[in-house]
């Protein structure tokens, strides 16, 4: 085995689905000769032309419409939307006729179409360049949302996503960008709409995805090092299609979860999946579904991300909100640094 980064291995990713298939395309700004902001595409134009690999003008609806035009014939686009926030002028786009085409025509047209958004900050980047617009696409039927946490699923899922009938929105989340593991490419994890459990427990759930993994995982080690806290971690992987299965039968066990996610907490994914869980799971839950999310702000200036995103700390508050007696208080409305309180 080698060291992989995340970056390596979704570029590995894209070099490999263009071996493999000659009508995958790769376009965006800046995706030839620069190889990408982020070097995800480094050296593709140079290994498979400028037919293969190339730039676009800076105009994200251009982008977006030019790749639906060419899935309709025949080709496998993936293109880049450089950073999150970006990709909102080619929302039309996306919703209008990305996510609808195969509705439209009757299953006669599918788009096998993707598009990769590298997402979310921890970076120490600016406004427009650190959104997490995960819940945007979710809320579009017609579409999947996948967001790897791991070099493996970043090349596995996105090999799966290139080979999609279907338009796949990749969530690439930048802070992992440069995180490693020792792999042996090509790999083959689990399939889109799988979530893998990271770490078992017994005694609570943690469902996240995408950025907040490290997070989670770090946290599940201090509470059980800390607290004696079981925390049983869970990867969603895929937003869309959603992994019920697997995300029921871990609350099932532990019969408490707390749902961390980077966006912003009103309207967002968490709260639909905290949604799920309460629905399907509530004769076995000993405690409300919690959240923990970034702030419902506009992203922080970069000196100020810290207090925005959410961190081991907030998720151990929340975890203390759940209670651990037998018969728990259900009214408690503590907050983060009541941790002491709420035990």
């Amino acid at each position: 085995m080698s060291t992989t980064t995340f970056a390596q291995a979704l570029n590995r990713a894209l070099r490999d689905s263009l071996t493999d298939d000659p009508d995958v395309v790769v376009l965006g700004e800046d995706v030839g000769t620069l190889g990408g902001v982020f070097r995800i595409t480094d050296g593709l134009t140079r290994d498979f032309g400028e037919e293969r690999c190339f730039d676009t003008p800076l105009a994200e609806a251009g982008i977006a419409g030019f790749a639906v035009g060419m899935a309709m014939q025949g080709f496998r686009p993936v293109i880049e939307m450089q950073f999150d926030a970006f990709g909102f002028p080619a929302f039309e786009q996306v919703v209008s006729h990305i996510a609808k085409m195969r509705n439209r025509t009757r299953g006669r047209l599918t788009l096998p179409l993707v598009i990769r958004v590298p997402y979310a900050g921890g970076i120490g980047g600016v406004e427009h360049h650190c959104d997490s617009s995960e819940g945007y696409y979710a809320h579009t039927p017609g579409l999947h949302v996948v967001t790897p946490g791991t070099p493996a699923d970043a090349y596995s899922l996105l090999r799966e996503a290139i080979a999609s009938p279907d338009p796949v929105v990749f969530m690439e989340p930048k802070v992992l960008y440069w995180s490693k593991a020792e792999l042996d490419l090509p790999a083959t994890t689990a399939p889109i709409g799988t979530a893998e459990v990271r770490r078992e427990g017994s005694d609570v759930t943690l469902l996240t995805y995408g950025p907040q993994l490290p997070t989670a995982l770090k946290a599940a080690e201090v509470a059980a090092a800390e607290e004696d806290w079981d925390v049983e971690v869970v990867d969603l992987r895929s937003i869309v299609p959603f992994d019920d299965e697997t995300v029921m039968a871990s609350v099932r066990k532990t019969g408490r979860c707390v749902v961390l996610a980077e966006a912003q907490g009103f309207a967002g994914v968490a709260g639909e999946v905290a949604a799920r869980v309460s629905e399907r799971c509530f004769h076995s839950l000993a405690a409300p579904v919690l959240r923990v999310s970034g702030l419902d702000i506009p992203y922080p200036p970069p000196k100020l991300e810290h207090s925005h995103l959410p961190g081991v700390d907030r998720v151990l508050d929340t975890i203390g909100r759940l209670q651990w007696d037998d018969e728990p208080d259900l009214t408690y409305a503590g907050g983060p640094g009541d941790r002491a309180e709420a035990r």
